[in-house]
């Protein structure tokens, strides 16, 4: 897991907290894609790579074979995890009635006290690693964020202490 899955922004414990099923039309389709690449595509090879070294003898002392197994394992978890959360996410197709305060789907342009802006785009638990200004939905910024309107004030709570951040605009 790389760095910025850890950021306070985005990182989920998912031992701690339930994960949103909603996604963006983009985030569905990027899921879909990926199942279906691994299943048609990657596992077929995998598979055909774990026969060939398995005929090669001795499975135990095989590194081929047993990089092959470990490939494989990963790969069907991967799978077996995107046919569950693609068939219970809820894809958010529509923007919402009052455009005026932050949703899920919003980018929003956010001032922190320095005067430092930053944008984020609030997204589904599933599609934050996509792009770096993407938020999950189910992050304590995102969550600080929800409902908020222009000119409001948005407090996160981080291990160092408070951080505020002004929300200057908000686009769909």
């Amino acid at each position: 897991m790389s760095k910025r899955h850890h950021k306070i922004f985005g990182y989920i414990d998912n031992k701690l907290m339930k994960r949103s099923n909603l996604i963006t039309p983009e985030g569905a389709t990027l899921l879909r894609n990926e199942l279906a690449d691994l299943w048609k595509n990657q596992r077929p090879e995998v598979t055909k790579a774990i026969t060939a070294a398995a005929a090669e003898g001795d499975r135990s002392e095989n590194a081929e074979y047993i990089y092959r197994k470990k490939q494989l394992r990963a790969m069907d978890w991967r799978i077996r995890y995107l046919q569950k959360r693609t068939s219970e996410m809820n894809v958010v197709e529509h923007l919402p009635p009052d455009q005026s305060r932050i949703f899920f789907g919003a980018r929003v342009f956010l001032e922190d006290e320095n005067g430092k802006e930053v944008i984020h785009r609030i997204v589904g638990s599933d599609e934050f690693s996509f792009k770096d200004e993407y938020i999950s939905v189910d992050s304590p910024l995102a969550r600080a964020l929800l409902k908020k309107q222009v000119d409001d004030e948005a407090f996160i709570k981080l291990p160092t202490g408070k951080k505020s951040f002004f929300i200057n605009r908000i686009e769909y």
